[in-house]
């Protein structure tokens, strides 16, 4: 599993039939105070992730063994919402 950040979402009317009903937030990798860095990619939301929140993401094939991406072709999903990080002992990121 990796951090990240949801910086937005993204709509495809047109999209394989496993990935119907499903949510597809934009995120990108965070270090632990929050702060995004690299590319963004889209990872399917599976715990009613927004906008703003760290999440934990999990990638390849890990990313098929949750109950609603089983069988379906994706290659991230947010399988979390992070509410603090604690890093050596100090909190390095707490959800407002």
């Amino acid at each position: 599993m990796r951090i990240a950040l949801v910086i937005g979402s993204t709509v495809a009317t047109i999209k394989d039939e496993a990935l119907h009903s499903r949510k597809l937030l934009i995120v990108r990798a965070a270090d632990t105070a929050g702060k995004p860095s690299g590319e963004p990619f889209v990872a399917v939301d599976t715990v009613s992730a927004g906008a703003g929140d760290l999440v934990l993401v999990t990638e390849g094939s890990s990313a098929r063994q949750t109950g609603l991406t089983s069988n379906a072709p994706v290659d991230a999903v947010i399988v979390g919402v992070i509410d603090s990080l604690e890093v050596g002992g100090q909190v390095t990121f707490r959800k407002k």
